[in-house]
């Protein structure tokens, strides 16, 4: 695996805490032919020191079949990204891209109905937790429940791998580095945003600097 040792995030509160920030991930998989890959929301779960994450996808799609025969996976967590031009430097050199990305990888292990329909029960009770009427697995009707679990498979893996590249502009001057952070605070893009926040984040001494002059 090719490695940038400049921003590979080692702290591995940092990492957990993107994972559950971006839990919607790209699972990937090989059939042993061909490539397959699908998005799905991850439930992530703490056990014994150890990390687990569980999904559900739809049965005997390709990526199910795929994963019947190969069950070793790569997960993708990803974040905000954006471009960066390299005129915001205090030196010349390639413009570049920020982002923050958490490779997963693991052997899936497929669960029986009952484990569907809990972590269904888990995955609607997190997200509809915030809305003025939740409408949570209990709510609907048995018949449809039963037929909707009948349609998908569910899954859980135990994490073997992490790695974590949290690519931030940590390389640049601290002149370079607030020169990033105020461009991209000044277009419209949302992913920009983010980045220079998080930016922001882990340089805040710069800008409480600022705040001091």
């Amino acid at each position: 695996m090719y490695k940038m040792p400049e921003f590979t995030e080692k702290d591995g509160a940092e990492i957990l805490a993107f994972m559950k920030d971006h839990p919607f991930v790209t699972l990937i998989g090989h059939d042993g032919q061909k490539s397959v890959a699908t998005q799905v929301p991850v439930l992530i779960d703490e056990r014994d020191g150890k990390l687990f994450l569980r999904a559900h996808i739809m049965r005997k799609t390709d990526h199910h079949l795929a994963l019947e025969k190969n069950p070793d996976v790569l997960i993708l967590f990803t974040g905000p990204h954006c471009y960066v031009s390299s005129s915001w430097y205090t030196q010349k050199m390639g413009a570049t891209w920020n982002y923050q990305t958490v490779h997963i990888r693991g052997t899936v292990k497929f669960l029986d109905d009952n484990a569907t329909v809990q972590m269904l029960t888990e995955l609607m009770n997190k997200y509809e937790h915030t809305q003025e009427n939740p409408l949570l697995l209990e709510h609907l009707p048995e018949g449809y429940v039963s037929r909707m679990v009948k349609g998908i498979v569910t899954f859980e893996l135990e994490v073997e791998d992490v790695f974590a590249i949290f690519k931030m502009s940590q390389n640049r001057d601290d002149e370079s580095y607030k020169n990033i952070v105020n461009h991209l605070l000044a277009t419209d893009d949302t992913n920009a945003h983010k980045v220079a926040k998080e930016m922001k984040r882990r340089r805040p001494v710069l800008w409480n600097q600022d705040s001091t002059e």
